[in-house]
């Protein structure tokens, strides 16, 4: 058992860690570097110029931009989609909302609708504020479960967790030699290609707010921090979930379905309604922002 949380969670963190921050770090640096410091728009396209010389100007720069587009439209259905569907469960488990496709229609158009007041109020009064609630919500959430949940054994397996990724991270990188086609496509794959499909977006946003930055402190920030807050984020509420079966044989989150397994680990901590309810805005609010 205790191997095998090893490994969950160094897999874990291979797929949510280093790896995804790093794919935005490549686009971000590239478009700061063009963008910034030789003068081109802030645009993909920008950074193919090496490559395509004055052509990123014509067709092959509007072919570049426009599949720039169409990648970040699939990695927001894509996590609109699983968003809609963690939200509702949590909705049915509160509320009893029912779980059929009206209901996930209803939700995503709900979900749609805050998006687009967002942003119509603009960044100031739209998506900063929004922001800053959901981020201090988020803490909340991950203070409660450190300070309810196995707090020693959340701090200890923040740094045994990274000593488990840095053992299997080789076996973890060739996860194609695997026999196991169902955690090569259902993770690494999916994992890798919703990654890609967000980089354009994300890129941007982080080449936009990193101006003046230099390339050490742009790393750093993008790299490193986010990277560990994510392996802290992981050990407290995987470890929790991990720490509830292997120590007090409690198997609702091994028994429960994915999208409700969030909500089986908080039901096992006190004043779970308060922070599933906590849960549901999470995921939608970060999905709004």
């Amino acid at each position: 058992a205790q191997a095998a949380a090893k490994l969950g969670m160094a897999a874990t963190i291979f797929h949510w860690g280093l790896h995804p921050w790093a794919i935005y770090a490549i686009v971000a640096l590239a478009l700061a570097l063009f963008s910034f410091n030789k003068g081109l728009p802030l645009s993909i396209r920008s950074i193919f110029y090496p490559l395509l010389g004055e052509r990123v100007w014509g067709w092959p720069g509007h072919l570049v931009d426009i599949l720039a587009v169409f990648a970040t439209l699939f990695g927001l259905a894509t996590s609109l989609g699983v968003g809609a569907e963690q939200a509702l469960a949590g909705l049915n488990h509160l509320f009893g909302m029912p779980l059929t496709d009206t209901s996930k229609v209803l939700l995503i158009v709900g979900i749609t609708g805050i998006a687009l007041l967002s942003v119509l109020a603009g960044l100031d009064k739209g998506v900063k504020v929004l922001s800053e609630i959901n981020m201090g919500l988020a803490l909340l959430l991950l203070g409660f479960i450190i300070v309810v949940g196995p707090t020693l054994a959340i701090f200890t397996g923040f740094f045994s967790n990274l000593a488990a990724y840095a053992t299997y991270l080789p076996e973890l990188s060739n996860p194609f030699g695997r026999a196991d086609a169902n955690f090569t496509q259902g993770w690494t794959a999916f994992y890798w290609a919703w990654w890609i499909s967000w980089s354009p977006f994300v890129g941007m946003f982080i080449a936009r707010v990193s101006r003046g930055r230099t390339v050490r402190e742009f790393l750093i920030s993008v790299l490193l921090v986010p990277s560990l807050v994510s392996v802290l984020w992981m050990t407290a509420f995987g470890g929790t979930a991990i720490g509830q079966f292997v120590t007090e044989g409690f198997a609702g989150v091994k028994d429960a379905a994915l999208e409700l397994k969030l909500f089986a680990m908080l039901a096992h901590l006190p004043l779970s309604e308060i922070t599933s309810f906590i849960g549901i805005v999470l995921v939608i609010v970060f999905f709004v922002t």
